[in-house]
């Protein structure tokens, strides 16, 4: 059975040119800095973003925890949201790794301000763990792709620079914002100290992501790199899809965003279904089902049933997430088949009801 899969853009698959790229790319030995491949992607990489310098790296949860690492030291405190991913997705590395302790705040719709961010900065005594680091997550995930708006992320490094404080961005889906505000990249990532983007979400590589800052953090970032395990040899088989998605898919990321509003206001016509379609930004669609009378689990396993993949992240909301190998079809028939779903679920609990 072949599924549409809305469980999240990770699951993209390799375009032929990536596929292609990959059998013929050049390689050599990166632990000793000689893989081509990778040294073109590091550079490409790094312009995209107007950085100095970049890095590839397996995953974007090490890229995340690496930049943490390199801003921080053991005992001191990092702000970041409360429903940020590396809060609560990536195995609580902050502590166990780097040694540092989450300071969550709540931002409006996952995205934060300087007032908010200013009153979880710890006074400069003995008392409290000092605040080593400021986290931004660009788009915001579990909040639903939602984009934070340049003139914010600009307040928030200033006044944190101010302070000494460095700011890193978890910008997994940095394209997707760009999309969204109709902003060169660079613009997002300019105020930041260091960002990590992944290669393998909406821009379908298979694998890997990059962080980057200034040529100082980068070099520091090497030795960290290998202590986590993420030294690669010959990786230019794989940096060459990351090659590829930099320069072919960021562009197309606009269907996404095109699909998932379609898939929001499909959506908000179902009873029992809450999620305001304005509020979709970019390619994630989170939907509190909690008055349908089924729970995300249940949705999850019936929707499978008729061949859709869609997951829950909470005990009462759902998430779907548009890619490139979801055509607005898809999408028809994934509202059509969630609608359906929704309605026996209802009509088996009338049923019920009756019967007692």
């Amino acid at each position: 059975m072949g599924y549409i899969d809305l469980r999240s853009d990770t699951v993209t698959k390799p375009t032929d040119e990536m596929r292609e790229a990959m059998a013929r790319a050049e390689v050599g030995d990166d632990v000793y800095l000689e893989d081509p491949t990778v040294n073109r992607l590091q550079e490409v990489a790094a312009h995209r973003v107007g950085k100095e310098a970049a890095l590839f790296v397996p995953s974007g949860t090490m890229g995340n925890v690496m930049c943490i690492k390199l801003h921080t030291q053991p005992g001191q405190e990092v702000i970041t949201e409360e429903r940020s991913h590396v809060f609560n997705a990536e195995m609580a590395a902050m502590a166990s790794i780097c040694g540092t302790l989450a300071r969550p705040v709540r931002g409006e719709d996952g995205i934060v301000d300087w007032p908010t961010v200013a009153d979880a900065i710890r006074p400069n005594t003995s008392l409290f763990a000092q605040t080593g680091l400021i986290t931004l997550e660009n788009t915001h995930n579990h909040a639903g792709g939602t984009v934070m708006p340049l003139r914010r992320l600009k307040d928030i490094c200033d006044r944190a620079h101010e302070r000494g404080i460095p700011v890193h961005m978890d910008g997994a889906r940095i394209f997707n914002a760009g999309i969204a505000l109709k902003r060169d990249v660079r613009d997002l990532v300019a105020p930041v100290d260091s960002v990590m983007f992944c290669l393998s979400k909406g821009l379908a590589a298979p694998i890997g992501s990059m962080i980057a800052g200034s040529r100082e953090f980068i070099d520091r970032a090497l030795a960290v790199r290998r202590m986590f395990g993420g030294a690669m040899r010959q990786a230019g088989v794989i940096a060459a899809a990351g090659l590829v998605a930099l320069e072919k898919m960021t562009a197309r990321l606009e269907d996404d965003h095109v699909n998932a509003r379609l898939l929001a206001h499909g959506l908000a016509q179902i009873p029992g279904v809450r999620i305001d379609p304005e509020r979709v930004q970019t390619n994630i669609v989170v939907f509190d089902i909690q008055d349908t009378g089924m729970s995300p689990d249940d949705l999850s396993a019936k929707l499978k049933e008729r061949g859709v993949l869609a997951n829950g992240i909470n005990p009462r909301e759902m998430r779907m997430v548009t890619h490139k190998d979801v055509s607005r079809k898809d999408c028809e028939t994934s509202l059509e088949i969630t609608a359906e779903v929704f309605v026996r679920c209802q009509m088996t609990a009338a049923g019920k009801s009756e019967g007692d």
